[in-house]
This record gives C-alpha cells, sequence and structure tokens, in this order.
C-alpha cells in the first residue's frame, strides 16, 4: 500500500483511532503519545504533510 500525502486532520483521525492521546500543543504542532511508542508522535498543522512525516510517525 502506498503511503500519499494528507492534511493535518486526517493524520490527527488516523492517531486518534490507534489509540494516541493529545498530550499539548506548540505552535503550530499537536504532540500525541501512545503507550507503547517509543516517543511522541508530532503532527504540524500544514496543508499538506509530506510522506517522510507521516513515515516517522509511524
Amino acid at each position: 500500500m502506498k503511503i500519499k500525502p494528507t492534511n493535518w486532520q486526517t493524520q490527527v483521525k488516523i492517531f486518534e483511532k490507534y489509540g494516541c492521546i493529545f498530550v499539548r500543543q506548540k505552535g503550530d504542532h499537536l504532540v500525541f503519545h501512545h503507550k507503547n511508542a517509543r516517543r511522541t508522535v508530532v503532527i504540524p498543522k500544514y496543508e499538506e504533510i509530506p510522506v517522510t512525516i507521516i513515515k516517522n510517525n509511524m
């Protein structure tokens, strides 16, 4: 399955569905936490989030 760039609202829905919990916001970056993740998930409020950022968050 090929990953395509999406907007930040779609990314928030996907990660919340997976079980990530919103922790805080700094500027235009939303920070989420998942109990089994090694690091936090940071989603920037961009109109189009590049595939590299999506893969890093996964």
